[in-house]
């Protein structure tokens, strides 16, 4: 197994590609369901640290797991590049401390006010080509992982963007149930 990635790395590299992201699990082509290959197989940092430390003067970055900033920053010791993957999908809000962490820079508070009426115009027009509004919201749910009034915006997202005839409506709906600071949201 690792002469067979080693041996990858360098094909990848010999034909002109300037880096190589590198999942840190092996999946299991028999036995495991796309879901099962995400979470049994185990993790193995190290073997993609040995495959940067041979390919020094390469870009590898890593895949697999990582589940916060912080563990982001403990691989970067290792590697060129660590990947949030599903961490950010599922709770899109660990981005908002990305600039900070890596860059130094405090970065203007998120408007997601802003967003939800983007997003709300969005899935009108997605609506109006034949769509439905769970096909938007359906990737919104963690939007504010965390947060209180966040269960009860899942729930709203959940249920009343998946009725029929469901609108843009939904979307202020939820947001209105999250609070910042101690005060709801105010749907725009």
């Amino acid at each position: 197994p690792e002469p067979a990635l080693d041996a990858l790395a360098d094909g990848v590299f010999d034909a002109g590609a300037d880096a190589l992201w590198v999942h840190a699990r092996k999946a299991w082509l028999e036995g495991l369901s796309p879901k099962e290959n995400r979470d049994i197989p185990p993790l193995d940092y190290s073997r993609v640290y040995r495959l940067k430390a041979k390919k020094n003067n390469k870009f590898i970055g890593l895949n697999g797991g990582i589940q916060s900033i912080e563990e982001a920053q403990e691989h970067l010791g290792h590697v060129d590049g660590a990947m949030l993957g599903r961490a950010a999908y599922h709770t899109p809000g660990i981005l908002a401390g990305v600039d900070a962490a890596f860059y130094g820079v405090q970065s203007e508070p998120f408007d997601f006010a802003a967003l939800i009426d983007t997003m709300a115009d969005y899935a009108a027009r997605h609506i109006e080509q034949g769509g439905r509004l769970g096909h938007v919201t359906r990737h919104m749910v963690g939007l504010f992982h965390g947060l209180p009034g966040a269960r009860r915006y899942r729930q709203i997202l959940s249920t009343d963007a998946t009725k029929p005839g469901a609108g843009p409506d939904v979307l202020k709906t939820a947001y209105a149930a999250v609070e910042f600071g101690g005060a709801a949201a105010e749907a725009a």
